[in-house]
């Protein structure tokens, strides 16, 4: 058996105990488990119900000691560039290994609390051998169920830190905000903000955590408010660097952690009429290919994407043939990809007003 979480596996209730709770025939309760369409309706709820409320679980139809050749890949999102990165990855590395992927969308939220049983079920039905997420955001429940259901799965970029034992691969995000700072600080910038993502992801209070860590290499100042988070979303970017503009000493560089947010940023400062890179220097992180088509092109933090999927791929049969990583994280190397969007600051007449405050732009 292949334990891929913190949760213990332990003895769930037999199928008879379910048949009673329904009031129903063991077989009858059989037919439900294994998807036989002769049950009526009333009795299939029921015993859904039940199945539900005692956490019986159905287990594999596939050898689990054997890996069949199909895995699950569970994405936040089909509709980014991103996602259509790691979905190259996976899908090289699994041909090479003679896999079938089975891709789905969003579909680790819960219900009242408990994983929503269907996703689960099918995973079971159609025999997968594991599972990959990425940006996932599990619960314990969830965990618990995958580790009762005896799946390997491997986390990509994983939201939180996962429970210990958790197979994961992400990137270097620290090193890399320490890069993306020490960039800027090279160029001559010594004020320099940060637009990050959510406080409580772990790749973007790492980001920080680098960007936080260079500055105080450098000797440079730390000012709080110029560290500002918009949840990786692009329109909130564009709102953030629109506050950092109106400061009394608005900054002369911004480290932005995602290259979507970064066109947000670009918004808002064509709509103060500032020029990128002579007003302001932007960075971005990710290295997407929106990085190359807006003007200046971003300079950019590479992550590999699709070499972070292909590990996580490769590690996902290692485990599906019962080998356990020794690392139960694995990280690969950013690096800083240079382009238009950054140089040095500016040297600006005494009389010449501050950068964003919208002199001779109306606003």
């Amino acid at each position: 058996m292949v334990r891929t979480g913190s949760a213990s596996v332990t003895a769930g209730p037999t199928l008879a105990v379910v048949a009673r709770e329904a009031g129903v025939s063991v077989p009858t309760a059989s037919k439900v488990v294994n998807g036989r369409e002769d049950v009526a309706p009333e009795t299939r709820r029921r015993v859904t119900e039940a199945l539900d409320r005692l956490g019986y679980v159905r287990r594999p139809r596939f050898d689990a000691g054997k890996a069949s050749g199909l895995v699950d890949l569970v994405v936040h999102s089909l509709e980014s560039s991103w996602s259509g990165a790691v979905l190259h990855g996976v899908e090289a590395a699994a041909h090479d290994a003679g896999l079938e992927v089975v891709v789905s969308a969003g579909l680790t939220r819960t219900r009242g609390g408990r994983p929503e049983r269907g996703w689960l079920d099918k995973l079971i039905a159609r025999g997968s051998s594991g599972v990959l997420f990425n940006l996932a955001e599990l619960t314990e429940s969830q965990y618990a169920w995958l580790d009762q259901h005896r799946i390997p799965y491997v986390m990509i970029d994983p939201v939180l830190e996962p429970p210990a034992g958790v197979v994961s691969v992400g990137a270097a995000n620290w090193h890399g905000g320490v890069t993306a700072t020490e960039h800027l600080l090279s160029l001559g910038h010594e004020r320099i903000a940060v637009i990050a993502g959510h406080q409580r992801k772990m790749c973007s209070s790492a980001r920080v955590a680098g960007y936080r860590s260079a500055l105080a290499s450098a000797g440079a100042r730390h000012l709080p408010e110029y560290v500002r988070h918009a949840g990786f979303d692009e329109s909130v970017a564009r709102r953030r660097m629109l506050e950092l503009l109106d400061l009394p000493e608005p900054p002369t560089a911004v480290f932005v952690c995602s290259d979507r947010m970064a066109l947000g940023v670009y918004e808002a400062l064509a709509e103060r009429g500032l020029s990128v890179p002579d007003d302001i220097s932007v960075v971005g992180f990710d290295d997407l290919p929106e990085a190359r088509w807006i003007t200046p092109a971003l300079t950019t933090v590479r992550q590999p994407l699709s070499e972070m999927a292909a590990t996580a791929l490769r590690l996902l049969v290692r485990m599906m043939d019962g080998d356990r990583p020794e690392s139960t994280r694995t990280e690969l190397s950013t690096r800083l990809v240079e382009r238009g969007s950054t140089a040095g600051p500016r040297v600006r007449r005494p009389d010449a007003p501050p950068v964003g405050t919208g002199a001779g732009t109306g606003v």
